[in-house]
C-alpha cells in the first residue's frame, strides 16, 4: 500500500499545520547559532591570549555576571510579552557588540588584553543566555507531545548554524580589515534572528492545526517577580532536579575539557598537530550530531520516553570515562588519542542531538513563568556554577596527587548517580504531562 503522506510527515514525523512554525523555528536557531559561532572564534582567540591559568578567574567573573543578567532578565519578563522582550534582549546584545567593535578600534593595543578578557566574559554570558531564551520560546510555542517529535529537528537548524558561523569566521578572519569587524557579521545574523521571532509569533498566534494554545501568549507579559526563577528552584523538586542535571553535565564537561587539554599536551608536540586534533573532534561531532538529530532523537523519545533518552548522555559519560581511564592506565591496550577523539565526539553529539532536545521537553510541562525565568536561571547561572565546581574540583584532585586515570575513574560513580537522576526526571515529567 502506497504511503501518500508528505515527505516531512513520513521521515520527520511532522504533522499537518506544523511545517510553517517548524521552518521559522529552524531559521531562528540557524541565524542565532551562526552569529554566536562567529563570536566564539574571536572569544577563544582572546581566551588563549589571556593564558590558561587565568581561565578559572574568567569563569568566576562569568558566573557572577550571569547571576546579575538572569535577575535583570526576569525583571524584564515580568512586564513585557515575549513578542517584545526577546527582540529587545537580542538588540541589547547587538548594541553591546557595536560598543566592543568601537573599543577594539580606539583603545590602545597594550590595553587590548583586558578588553579581550571582558569580551571573553561577555560572550560566555551571551551564548548561554540567548540559547536559553530560544529554547524557552520553543517550550512555550510547542506542546509536550510536539516537543518530543520536533525539538530534535529544530536542533538541526542550530547545528547547521554552528557549521555556517565557524566557516564564515575561518574564511573572513584577517580579510575584512581586522578581527573586530567579524562582530558586524554577527550583528547581521542576530538581527535576522529577531525578525524570525516576529514572524514566528505571528504564525503561532494564528493557531493553525497542530499549534498549541500556549502559542497565543505572545502578547501577554509573563508576570511574577524578578527573583522567582531562583525561588522556584528551591521550592520545586522537579525544577531542582533539572538544575542538578545541568550541574552534573557541566561538571563532567569541565572535567573532560581539562583532561583533554592535558592529554593533548602530553600526546602532541606542536601547535599544528593540536589544531588538527581539535578540528578532527569538531568534524566528527558535527557528523554524528546531524545524523542523530535527523534520524534518532525523536524516535528514541517516542519509543522509550524522555527519561531513558536523557539517560543516554550520562551513560555515554560513564562508559567513556571508564574506557579513557583504562586507556590512560594501559596505553598499550587502547590508543589514547583515538579513544579521546571518539569519546568527546560521541559525548558532544549525545548532548546536542539527544540530551538537549529531551531536556527542553522537561520544560513543556511547567508553568509559563518557569519556562522563561526559572529555565533562564538554570541554563545560565546554574550552568556556569557547574563550570566553577568542575574546574576547581579537577585542579584540587590533581593537587592531591591523583593521576589522570584516577580522575577518570572518580567520575564513574558520579555519572551513575546522574543516570539515575535522568530516569527520575523522566518519570516525573510523564506524571506532570498526564496532569496537564
Amino acid at each position: 500500500m502506497t504511503d501518500n503522506r508528505p515527505f516531512s510527515s513520513r521521515v520527520f514525523k511532522v504533522e499537518p499545520g506544523e511545517v510553517t512554525v517548524l521552518v521559522w523555528s529552524c531559521a531562528y536557531f540557524f541565524f542565532l547559532m551562526s552569529g554566536y559561532y562567529i563570536l566564539r572564534a574571536v572569544r577563544d582567540a582572546w581566551g588563549a591570549a589571556s593564558g590558561a591559568r587565568n581561565l578559572p578567574w574568567l569563569y568566576l567573573a562569568t558566573a557572577v555576571l550571569m547571576l546579575v543578567a538572569s535577575i535583570a532578565f526576569a525583571a524584564i519578563t515580568t512586564r513585557l510579552s515575549r513578542r517584545r522582550f526577546i527582540p529587545y534582549a537580542y538588540r541589547f546584545f547587538i548594541v553591546n557588540l557595536l560598543l566592543f567593535m568601537v573599543l577594539f578600534k580606539v583603545v590602545p593595543a597594550e590595553s587590548h588584553v583586558w578588553l579581550g578578557r571582558s569580551y571573553f566574559v561577555w560572550v560566555s554570558v551571551f551564548n548561554l543566555f540567548v540559547v536559553s531564551v530560544f529554547w524557552s520560546f520553543m517550550a512555550d510555542v510547542f506542546s509536550n507531545v510536539q516537543g518530543k517529535r520536533l525539538f530534535a529537528i529544530i536542533a538541526v537548524g542550530g547545528t547547521l548554524g554552528q557549521i555556517c558561523g565557524a566557516f564564515i569566521a575561518g574564511q573572513l578572519a584577517g580579510r575584512i580589515g581586522g578581527t573586530e569587524n567579524l562582530l558586524v557579521v554577527s550583528m547581521v545574523f542576530l538581527e535576522a534572528a529577531c525578525w524570525c521571532v516576529y514572524r514566528l509569533n505571528t504564525v503561532a498566534a494564528s493557531r493553525g492545526p497542530g499549534t498549541p494554545a500556549a502559542a497565543t501568549g505572545g502578547d501577554a507579559a509573563i508576570g511574577g517577580g524578578p527573583l522567582d526563577g531562583l525561588l522556584h528552584i528551591v521550592r520545586s523538586r522537579y525544577l531542582a532536579g533539572i538544575a542538578l542535571f545541568i550541574l552534573c553535565y557541566t561538571m563532567t564537561s569541565t572535567f573532560l575539557y581539562a583532561t583533554k587539554i592535558m592529554i593533548a599536551l602530553q600526546e602532541t608536540t606542536d601547535q599544528e598537530t593540536r589544531i588538527a586534533f581539535f578540528a578532527r573532534i569538531d568534524l566528527w561531532t558535527g557528523v554524528v550530531t546531524i545524523v542523530a538529530q535527523v534520524f534518532l532523537t525523536s524516535r528514541l523519545m517516542a519509543r522509550f520516553g524522555v527519561g531513558p533518552t536523557l539517560a543516554v548522555l550520562p551513560a555515554v559519560t560513564l562508559l567513556g570515562f571508564a574506557l579513557l581511564g583504562l586507556g590512560l592506565a594501559r596505553p598499550e591496550w587502547l590508543p589514547t588519542i583515538a579513544l579521546l577523539t571518539a569519546f568527546e565526539a560521541v559525548r558532544r553529539a549525545s548532548n546536542y542531538a539527544v540530551s538537549r532536545p529531551a531536556r527542553e521537553v522537561l520544560f513543556t510541562v511547567v508553568a509559563r513563568e518557569d519556562k522563561y525565568k526559572t529555565k533562564n536561571v538554570i541554563d545560565t547561572f546554574v550552568y556556569r556554577s557547574g563550570d566553577q565546581v568542575g574546574i576547581w574540583a579537577h585542579a584540587g584532585l590533581l593537587a592531591l596527587g591523583l593521576s589522570l586515570p584516577g580522575i577518570c575513574f572518580a567520575v564513574i560513580p558520579f555519572a551513575a548517580g546522574w543516570l539515575v537522576l535522568s530516569l527520575v526526571l523522566g518519570r516525573k515529567q510523564r506524571v506532570l504531562a498526564g496532569n496537564a
